[in-house]
């Protein structure tokens, strides 16, 4: 551990990329980059999750927003499907036995959509057919035939009938009612007046016929009907006869045709017995047809009932809902919307004389169909925003199925459901994409999440930076080129592009995996060369356009830098001041971070609270950095408090200083107020400091070094740099920092200072100009170091303290002897 604080040399400062390094002119030369580079974990953690068949070995892709993750997995995913074989189609048909049971069937790809525009034919070719067939001279024959059989029999019922009724003084009449018997006198039917007037034996000799002959009657009519009855099933025989005839020829051409899958060919058969039992429906609408001709120039006719379909032929169509006729290789299916019924799919209604009605033709299948035997991508987040959406997506991947059936996405219950289409079988590999948070919010909360997602794929921030992966950057550069139509990049803006991209690392030896803002630059530069006529985009091209980002987000930390320079917040970049240090920090907006110098003051006193955080104590600072202020108390307590405890109170602010207050960054910049309030020692205020400190008293990195020291060097600058300013960072930071090239250029002449400490005692050694000062055995400090000091406080208020303890004991001793001396002066 060295002794003294360390200046940085410029070339400690930042990261320079050299184009030389490079062999092409530009990225014209270089060709498109065929991998996936910075994930090779994530990839791996893909490539395993996608090879292994068994059930449950879904992946959770897993990363911050920006590195690459939907990208990497569509690359992969896009060369992986198409080596794979292309799934099968599905089809919805008809139920004949159960209509509101719908059935699924599977055909190879491209034989949906077969059976969809056969079935079509089929019906057409039946329209014309049937109505053929039934007006044939064979048909009308035989049917003439049986009609003519019929009215024999029933003429040869009736005459039997109608001469016993005449035999026995009777006529066979027709009313309203039907045929009735009446009784005829000298050959004069005689109605009811005539009958009531006959003499009172004439009417009894026919009230004693009637009966018979009304029996006889109803016996005639009874077999009349059953000659009508049995006409009526020769005639269904013969049309089905003639049905089965018709329908025979293309039902066994369609079989023939889809010989080799039995779902089609049992539908088929079903198909042959619908159409024979409803044949009239063929010939309805041939008649149908020929009236509408007929009155094309008359009246419209009147509105179909309700209660009939609208096309008595929907029966037979297929509703394919899967169709991979053009696909090549696994379909890889990225949804953007996945809501409960775009995940398992819907069933539509239509409004139909004022009532909602849906049929088989009507279901719409959902992602999980699409992506049936390859990849479903999707949000994590979308996917939890909606109702049922995750309980239906675990549901199918559990029970291997997929299940539609209509629901009411606003109440947690199901909706009457008019289908219930038969399930589809589900496989298929789900890739979820999200962030940390909500994969482990998931493998806390749900079991089933641990089940069925097993593969993790992390991507991470940032990878190595070495010559293969800088050579990699630079074909990414190119691709990017080629796919967005930009200006080609040469060596020079490639390295620029390079070293942008270890600034958003934060690590000199890395690249930024995150490549969202790097893409943005390499657009912007683009537009800025043409802006500029540049045929070329060089490394001035890239200043510029991460220049104009700049510019274009940074007003607030000009108004902040505003108020600074015009003394409305009070920071001193010159001069010294006992107590007060200035701490750096990093405030972030929506899309830009930047430093800012902030105040920290303490002052220290007699008593016994300890180390106080104003900020913590009116709740505007978070748990990381109240672990911090405590860990202050620590380090004083076992630095100075080997002989006497400490008898302190403390406090310490960031002074005009409103908003929230996280981190631990700041806890070395208040111990050095501290230590300067103690010793009486003034802190150079033309230093700025940052770094985390343990209660060791050693100095651990943070985070935002390079924005830190820029937000001090801009103020500074502003103000007009002395010569004597600079930053005080942990030495562990200095691989981390890639700072501007107007702060690196102002340390190479000598106008600001980076120095890099381990321990306090080097921090306050600077800050101070006095050594700190090392314990010998004994726990004591050399004179007049700042150690010295600092314990030379803390033991006056120590003694100070003791001191008046005794005083206080004194007093009360003597508060309790006197009332014990009066005590013994009453008794005596």
């Amino acid at each position: 551990m060295a002794d003294k604080a360390r200046e940085l040399a410029p070339e400690e400062l930042t990261f320079v990329c050299d184009p030389d390094q490079f062999e092409f002119e530009t990225t014209d030369d270089l060709p498109a980059l065929q991998k996936i580079i910075g994930q090779d974990r994530a990839v791996r953690a893909i490539d395993f999750g996608v090879e292994i068949p068994n059930y449950g070995f879904n992946i959770y892709a897993m990363g911050p927003a920006g590195t690459g993750k939907t990208t990497t997995v569509r690359r992969f995913l896009d060369r992986k499907a198409a080596q794979e074989p292309v799934p099968d189609d599905w089809c919805y048909v008809h139920n004949f036995v159960d209509p509101k049971r719908p059935r699924a069937i599977q055909l190879p790809a491209g034989y949906g959509n077969r059976l969809r525009d056969d079935m079509a034919e089929f019906v057409r070719d039946l329209q014309r057919a049937i109505p053929t067939a039934f007006d044939s001279e064979d048909y009308t024959r035989r049917v003439e035939a049986i009609v003519r059989d019929m009215e024999n029999a029933r003429n040869q019922t009736m005459k039997q009938l109608d001469a016993e009724v005449s035999r026995r003084g009777f006529a066979l009449v027709q009313t309203a009612m039907g045929l009735m018997v009446a009784p005829v006198v000298e050959g004069q039917v005689l109605g009811p007046e005539q009958y009531a007037q006959l003499p009172d034996e004439v009417r009894d000799r026919f009230e004693a016929h009637r009966q018979d002959l009304q029996h006889e009657l109803d016996q005639a009519m009874r077999q009349v009907r059953s000659l009508e009855k049995q006409a009526k099933e020769k005639m269904r025989a013969l049309d089905h006869e003639v049905a089965n005839f018709v329908v025979g020829d293309y039902i066994e051409e369609l079989k023939e045709k889809y010989a080799d899958f039995d779902e089609v060919l049992e539908y088929l058969e079903e198909v042959r017995n619908d159409v024979i039992r409803n044949v009239a429906d063929f010939r309805r609408e041939a008649e149908t047809e020929e009236s509408q001709a007929e009155q094309a120039e008359g009246p419209r006719p009147a509105p179909m009932p309700a209660g009939r379909p609208a096309d008595p032929f929907l029966r037979y169509q297929v509703n394919v809902i899967v169709d991979h006729s053009r696909s090549q290789g696994a379909p890889v299916i990225y949804e953007t919307n996945p809501t409960y019924r775009n995940l398992v799919g819907r069933i539509e209604h239509e409004a139909r004389f004022g009532v909602l009605t849906t049929d088989f033709t009507h279901i719409r299948a959902g992602c999980l169909h699409r992506a049936n035997g390859g990849y479903l991508v999707l949000n994590a987040h979308d996917l939890l925003s909606y109702p049922f959406a995750w309980d239906a997506l675990k549901r199918a991947i559990k029970n291997q199925e997929i299940r539609t059936e209509i629901m009411d996405e606003a109440a947690p219950v199901a909706a009457t459901v008019a289908l219930e289409p038969e399930t589809i079988p589900f496989k298929a590999k789900v890739i979820l994409i999200g962030d940390s948070a909500t994969y482990y919010m998931l493998h806390r909360l749900d079991e089933d999440f641990r089940k069925f997602f097993r593969v993790r794929a992390d991507f991470g921030y940032t990878m190595d930076r070495s010559p293969e992966a800088m050579q990699s950057y630079a074909e990414f550069i190119a691709s990017r080129v080629r796919d967005d139509g930009l200006l080609p990049f040469d060596r020079t803006a490639v390295a620029r592009v390079i070293e942008f991209s270890v600034r958003v690392a934060e690590d000199k030896e890395k690249l930024a995996a995150r490549f969202v803002e790097v893409v943005e630059v390499i657009q912007e530069a683009s537009y800025w060369a043409r802006q500029n006529g540049h045929q070329v985009v060089t490394a001035a091209d890239v200043n510029r356009a991460l220049e104009e980002r700049r510019y274009r987000v940074s007003y607030l930390e000009e108004r902040l830098r505003e108020r600074i320079l015009k003394g409305t917040i009070r920071i001193q970049t010159e001069g010294k001041a006992v107590g007060q240090v200035n701490g750096l920090s990093v405030l972030t907006t929506a899309d830009y971070e930047f430093g800012m110098p902030s105040r920290i003051s303490a002052r220290t006193y007699m008593g016994k609270e300890g180390v106080v955080a104003i900020d913590r104590e009116v709740n505007l600072t978070g748990n990381i950095h109240n672990k911090g202020v405590l860990i202050l108390q620590g380090y004083l307590g076992g630095k100075y408090a080997s002989k006497k405890p400490l008898s302190l109170s403390a406090s310490l602010t960031f002074e005009q200083h409103y908003e929230r207050i996280e981190g631990d960054s700041a806890s070395s910049a208040e111990l050095y107020a501290l230590l300067s309030s103690l010793s009486g020692l003034p802190i150079r205020q033309d230093l700025a400091v940052t770094g985390s400190v343990d209660q060791q008293g050693r100095v651990q990195a943070i985070g935002g070094a390079t924005p830190k020291i820029e937000g001090f060097f801009d103020v500074c600058r502003a103000r007009g740099l002395t010569g004597t300013q600079g930053v005080v960072i942990p030495a562990a930071n200095v691989r981390h920092l890639v700072l501007r090239d107007d702060v690196v250029q102002a340390v190479r002449q000598g106008q600001f200072h980076i120095y890099a400490v381990e321990t306090i005692d080097q921090g306050i050694e600077l800050l101070t100009g006095v050594p700190a000062g090392e314990a010998d055995e004994e726990g004591n400090y050399p004179p007049g170091t700042v150690n010295y000091l600092v314990q030379q406080k803390l033991l006056e208020m120590a003694e100070e303290k003791t001191s008046k303890k005794e005083t206080e004991k004194e007093g009360e001793s003597k508060t309790k002897d006197r009332p014990s001396d009066q005590k013994e002066g009453n008794t005596g």
